[in-house]
């Protein structure tokens, strides 16, 4: 069966049938860009009443404070201080790719990554309790149902980046302590006295 003929008695089937098959991929690639760079960003983010948005019943978003199991994942944790929170998520996250910040305070963060192909994006926020030590977070994609598990690997990723640099910045704070802990030596030669 022929989908599209081109020229008259030129091309067998297998040709036209490639055709139609690459001009078919190029209008669903071409559809799915516009659908991605047309997509508004979602008035529901943010922080209400303590708590981020909640997720859709797509598939396509985890989030700390999910009442079901399918979106749910355990929050991150701290041991340093508060203020220190936020700007180590920052460093964490603009070192991963098609990540930008878009919004940023004392105990919240919202950053947008895109995807490589079709610049689909995910809107990621954390919301940090100083009080229980804990990093709540959101993330879900704008469009679509599925994400194949995007979202949920992501979140891991940050959990172990962001762990990585918290581990990080404590050696430092250790080391520095113990620098300046320990008594100056002079950097002047002693002379012997000669005989």
């Amino acid at each position: 069966m022929r989908f599209l003929v081109l020229k008259k008695g030129k091309g067998g089937p297998v040709s036209t049938f490639l055709f139609g098959l690459l001009l078919a991929a190029g209008l669903v690639t071409a559809g799915l860009a516009v659908l991605s760079l047309t997509a508004p960003r979602p008035s529901s983010l943010g922080v209400r009443d303590g708590r981020l948005a909640d997720c859709p019943a797509s598939p396509n978003c985890v989030s700390t404070q999910a009442d079901d199991t399918s979106h749910w994942m355990k929050p991150l944790s701290f041991d340093c201080d508060p203020a220190t929170v936020i700007p180590v998520l920052r460093q964490v996250l603009t070192q991963m790719p098609r990540c930008s910040v878009v919004k940023e305070s004392a105990n919240y963060l919202h950053v947008e990554f895109r995807s490589q192909l079709f610049r689909f994006v995910d809107d990621v926020e954390f919301l940090v309790e100083p009080e229980s030590g804990r990093i709540h977070f959101r993330s879900a994609s704008r469009v679509g149902h599925s994400d194949m598990g995007v979202n949920r690997g992501r979140m891991d990723l940050i959990r172990r980046e962001f762990q990585k640099a918290q581990e990080q910045a404590a050696a430092l704070q250790a080391e520095g302590h113990r620098s300046s802990s320990q008594p100056v030596r002079s950097s002047r030669r002693q002379s012997v006295p000669s005989a």
